[in-house]
């Protein structure tokens, strides 16, 4: 009988706990982050302050509950109410402790902590907040991100200024639209005829068979401009635009004839073609793709080109935070328009599995979603900030193999390769769970040997890592049969879907990059494989194992292998201190490598250049001038990471590929002196003919919405672009230094008023219009004037001296602003809309 009375009694006890926690509503506890103090005890760490405000009729408990979130920080209490722990990758908790009394409602708490590093701007805010009862702990409940606080001007680090960005802008000279180069990316050579080409419905295109699909392509475009199609066709004595095949051009180079009878493009190869009518398309007036018109004038030309470089790749996570595949196929008019030749597709790592499998239905079932747990038997845990829920657009999603093979289809159409990456065997913590999932799976249902099929880590296995970015299970077991299973079995399936879609499949990308130390040191697989193979003598020796495995399994299909850089390196000990050096093992097998470990001061200045005079086919990656998720400057109010630098549209513009000391710049832009590289390896002659190409990349664990993406992807893609593509131009090659270059000086001017003028613009509308980041404007007190620029010639300033926002109505600057007193402006692109305010105060 006191049994029973204890059950009840214990049981009414849980349920009077859980009516009452589900009566406390967690998305009234509103959040206000603030950044106290930077470098925090003379240390490279930020005091901060996380405050709940209770916004509900009902006090948030002092105990039973766990507040989650995602940082790339660690966290530790100031105060003893609340601890602060890490977990795995980037999930921390706030967990209350006995020194907690609970928030009443109408009442705020202030959680004062310290965090590693320097908090530069808003990517160093906490995200992803969620409320964990202990009575229902499988239930994670969403809290809104917190509202950010400005960071006060005692905590400016180095952060820019109007003044800084005046200054940068003072050399931006405003040229006639009528005298920029008529097609972009900057072509070989052209030249401007006489008269003008009208577009209309009357106009007929007329191709060779070669070119049909080429053919189709435009006048399907035309006609969403003209509202009528146009006849397709052989040649006639009509007013046409001429698809001419030529011999002896290469296979994307083309040439240009505009004159007023009519349009010729003439090429060698379907490529070149295309290309060609890229270019006819940039001679169209910016805002064609915005409204019908019955015609379109362009300006008489003559043109020949090719690129520079045959590969020009743009890499695209959708690992981190998933794109959908509209998005998708959008960025792919995006490169289409701008030359861009391969897409770099980083389709999994430890946050998510991206691609349908077939056979390994676990892989998306569990490795595509995201949400509250702390086993991921059943999903992922959240991470950058996706919650606790597995329908956050951007923390779950795939791709199915119809979705896949449509994509292929659609970027093949408009001469785009697209390599997938399987990223191993580090960064694969998706992979290892779906994985496990399955292993579970079958040693349910008794059939071990299937079980164990596709296991990718070895369940005995005792090592203690933690990777770059804090997971401590993310490295797949090399030792194990069962890896390479796994990887001839996605292998295969992927190739197979490249044929459903007759899709060019050359190579596929497999990762290799930031396995930490500490990793299968403890694995008894790992132990037995040593015994048997006298050659590995410690774990290092694991790295040529594995990799030499990988590149048979590829090259039994045909294929060759790419990857990060530390793919073409090995470690060795060199005065007791383990280094990364080349390794001539896989130089001669057509292994690709990516370099993006160029970062200044970090010591592998050089890394591009040693692996390109050993022999490796090397792409040029580099994180200081190619990354795309480096945050544009030094501002609170940007976006983006800076781990390796602050990179805005010039770092793009202004990469040397074969000399890229020469334009070194610190994060705060600063041109690094040349001694900063003595002693460093120069790029030999042969050496040149190994880098095969560029690539611009986007990391998306900030991403978390499609106007983010082309934020952060536009216009720094356009810099990249005439890297790529364009000749090397005459400043590039200068001896003197080029900040001070008159030559380059010009260049920079010409460039960004050919995207102010047109193709920025052209991009408010183009494949729906793109959310592309619009400068801030520069501005400085002289003499008791405000006066004011802007990186864009063709956008206008718009100012208010009542302590109003500017907007799209707002008085034009025109010149020095008198008024006393504080000033706001901003800079307005020719749809209305604007990019962050700057402030000034004429005294």
């Amino acid at each position: 009988m006191l049994i029973r009375f204890l059950i009840t009694t214990l049981f009414l006890l849980y349920g009077s706990a859980l009516a009452t926690a589900q009566n406390v509503d967690p998305g009234k506890l509103q959040l206000t982050w603030e950044v106290k103090k930077i470098n925090y005890q003379g240390k490279s760490q930020t005091l901060a302050v996380l405050a709940i405000t209770n916004h509900d009729r009902v006090a948030l408990p002092a105990s039973g509950w766990t507040l989650y979130f995602n940082s790339s920080k660690t966290h530790a209490a100031v105060s003893g109410e609340v601890q602060m722990e890490a977990l795995n990758g980037d999930l921390n908790r706030i967990v209350p402790t006995s020194r907690f009394t609970g928030l009443p409602p109408g009442k705020s708490h202030q959680i004062e902590y310290v965090a590693s590093g320097k908090a530069m701007n808003y990517k160093d805010a906490p995200t992803g907040f969620y409320l964990v009862w202990d009575v229902v702990p499988s239930k994670g409940l969403a809290i809104p991100d917190p509202v950010q606080k400005p960071l006060a001007a005692a905590n400016h680090d180095g952060h820019i200024t109007p003044a800084i960005i005046f200054e940068r802008n003072k050399s931006i000279k405003d040229i006639p639209a009528e005298n920029l180069p008529p097609i972009f990316p900057t072509p070989v050579t052209y030249q401007k005829g006489e008269g003008s080409f009208i577009v209309d419905a009357s106009t007929s295109l007329q191709t060779d068979p070669l070119f049909k699909q080429e053919a189709n392509l435009l006048a399907k475009e035309l006609e969403s401009m003209l509202g009528a199609r146009l006849r397709v066709g052989a040649g006639t004595k009509d007013k046409a635009i001429v698809l001419k095949q030529v011999p002896g051009l290469g296979p994307e180079a083309y040439q240009l004839q505009v004159t007023p009878e009519r349009v010729v493009i003439s090429a060698s190869a379907p490529a070149g073609a295309f290309y060609g009518i890229q270019s006819f398309k940039s001679l169209l007036p910016p805002t064609a793709w915005a409204t019908n018109q019955e015609n379109y004038t362009i300006t008489a030309v003559a043109v020949s080109d090719a690129p520079r470089f045959g590969y020009r790749a743009f890499m695209l996570d959708v690992a981190r935070n998933f794109q959908t595949k509209q998005q998708v196929l959008k960025v792919l008019d995006l490169m289409a328009l701008y030359k861009l030749n391969v897409l770099h597709f980083h389709l999994n790592d430890d946050e998510g599995w991206r691609l349908e499998i077939p056979g390994l239905p676990e892989l998306t079932a569990v490795g595509a979603k995201r949400a509250h747990t702390l086993s991921s038997k059943q999903h992922l845990q959240p991470s950058h900030g996706s919650g606790p829920d597995t329908t956050n657009a951007f923390g779950s999603g795939y791709y199915s193999q119809a979705d896949f093979i449509e994509i292929l289809q659609y970027a093949t159409a408009r001469h785009i390769q697209v390599i997938p990456e399987i990223e191993t065997p580090g960064h694969a913590r998706a992979a290892i769970k779906a994985m496990d999932a399955r292993y579970e799976k079958y040693m349910r249902a008794g059939k071990k040997a299937e079980a164990a099929k596709y296991l990718l880590r070895d369940l005995q296995d005792q090592s203690v890592y933690r990777s770059v970015q804090r997971w401590n299970d993310n490295v797949l077991n090399v030792a194990l049969p069962s890896s390479y299973a796994f990887i001839e079995k996605v292998v295969s399936e992927i190739a197979f879907m490249y044929q459903q879609a007759d899709a060019p499949l050359s190579n596929i990308h497999m990762g290799g990059d930031e396995v930490p130390a500490g990793v299968w040191e403890k694995s008894p697989a790992v132990l037995a494989l040593q015994s048997q193979n006298p050659q590995i003598k410690s774990t290092d020796d694991l790295w040529t194992y594995y990799f030499g495995k990988v590149n048979n399994i590829l090259k039994a299909k045909g294929l060759y292998m790419s990857g990060w850089e530390e793919v073409a390196l090995q470690k060795t000990k060199v005065n007791g201190k383990t280094r990364y050096v080349t390794n001539p093992a896989l130089a001669k097998e057509n292994v690709h490598a990516y370099v993006w470990n160029i970062v200044w001061g970090w010591g592998s200045e050089d890394r591009a250049y040693k692996l390109a005079n050993a022999g490796y086919k090397t792409i040029l990656a580099p994180a200081t001038n190619f990354y795309f998720d480096m945050a544009y400057q030094k501002d609170f109010d940007e976006i983006g990471t800076y781990w390796a630098t602050f990179s805005d549209l010039e770092a793009s513009f202004s990469f040397v590929p074969f000399d890229y000391y020469k334009t070194a710049r610190t994060p705060e832009g600063k041109a690094i002196e040349k001694s900063a590289f003595a002693g460093k390896e120069r790029l030999t002659e042969a050496g040149k003919a190994n880098i095969v190409g560029l690539q611009c990349l986007l990391w998306t664990e900030t991403i978390r919405s499609t106007g983010r993406l082309e934020y952060m992807l536009l216009p720094k893609m356009l810099g990249f672009a005439e890297r790529a593509w364009a000749k090397d131009p005459a400043w590039a090659t200068a001896t003197q230094p080029v900040a001070a270059d008159p030559a380059y000086k010009e260049a920079w001017s010409q460039f960004v008023n050919v995207l102010g003028k047109r193709e920025l613009p052209r991009l408010n509308s183009y494949a729906g219009g793109f959310q592309y980041r619009i400068p801030s404007a520069g501005a400085v007190v002289e003499n008791g004037q405000v006066k004011v620029n802007c990186q864009l010639p063709g956008f206008v300033i718009r100012y208010t001296t009542d302590g109003a926002e500017p907007t799209a109505t707002s008085p034009l600057y025109q010149g020095p602003i008198n008024t006393k007193g504080t000033v706001q402006l901003k800079v307005f692109n020719s749809a209305g809309r604007s990019g962050n305010t700057t402030t000034i105060v004429n005294r």
